[in-house]
């Protein structure tokens, strides 16, 4: 299948320019194009796209707001940033953009970065929402409370914990569990001996660590020995991540 492609961009001669070079690429789509922050949260959540154009400034208002809810709603979307603002280029690395473009850019400049998508693709190839209500210490679990039920999960259990689709889920070897709570109040539970925040948007247990590899320009995706998933880290995290087994 295509992989989808989204534009969101205020300049009508920039999305076309995009578009025609993105249907020149085999393996590529063009799913919708946005010309407005407003809408493009909209279009994101009804295409599913895999991959994002994105204007930094677009009319005055941020696409760092809207890189951030894209994120939030499916961390692994590759984000390509196209802009004439070079002064925001840190901030835009802060949220893990697979690529950044500084306009006016070239025709080649772009299909490579199309190339590197494509090979990663090829390469990688519940119901109400709970609530963590407490860590019992003593029997090193976490309680995930339903509506009619408690979940039980064993701490030494957990391979990974993401975000995904605005909730948090857990995932072990045989399980998941949805929940409300943030990534950062289930983190304050656990040991940072054993778990990592290797990424905004991932939380992972470092002795379940398979490989890692290169994923985009600034970022690492992350295997595990025994969960059929995977998990980013940032670069910042895979030199720590260096330095404690070096």
């Amino acid at each position: 299948m295509a992989i989808k492609v989204i534009l969101i961009e205020d300049e009508s001669g920039i999305r076309k320019l995009l578009r025609k070079i993105i249907e020149r690429n085999e393996g590529f789509e063009v799913a919708g194009e946005s010309d407005n922050l407003a809408d493009a949260i909209a279009l994101f959540r009804r295409t599913k796209a895999e991959v994002v154009f994105l204007d930094i400034e677009m009319n005055g208002a941020s696409g760092l707001d809207c890189a951030k809810i894209i994120e939030d709603l499916e961390p692994k979307t590759k984000i390509i940033f196209a802009t004439a603002h070079s002064e925001y280029m840190s901030d835009a690395f802060e949220l893990y953009a697979f690529d950044y473009l500084v306009k006016p850019f070239n025709v080649e400049r772009v299909n490579h970065t199309l190339d590197r998508i494509r090979s990663f693709s090829e390469t990688m190839k519940h119901d109400d929402l709970d609530k963590i209500v407490k860590y019992e210490r003593g029997l090193d679990k976490l309680l995930v409370k339903g509506k009619e039920s408690i979940s039980f999960v064993d701490i030494k259990d957990i391979i990974l914990v993401q975000r995904e689709n605005s909730s948090t889920v857990i995932y072990t070897r045989q399980d998941s569990f949805i929940t409300s709570a943030g990534l950062g109040d289930i983190e304050s539970k656990l040991d940072p001996e054993q778990f990592m925040r290797s990424h905004k948007s991932y939380l992972i247990n470092i002795s379940q660590i398979k490989k890692i590899e290169p994923y985009g320009r600034w970022t690492y995706i992350v295997n595990f020995k025994d969960l059929d998933k995977d998990a980013l880290m940032t670069a910042e995290k895979y030199e720590e991540i260096k330095k404690r087994f070096l």
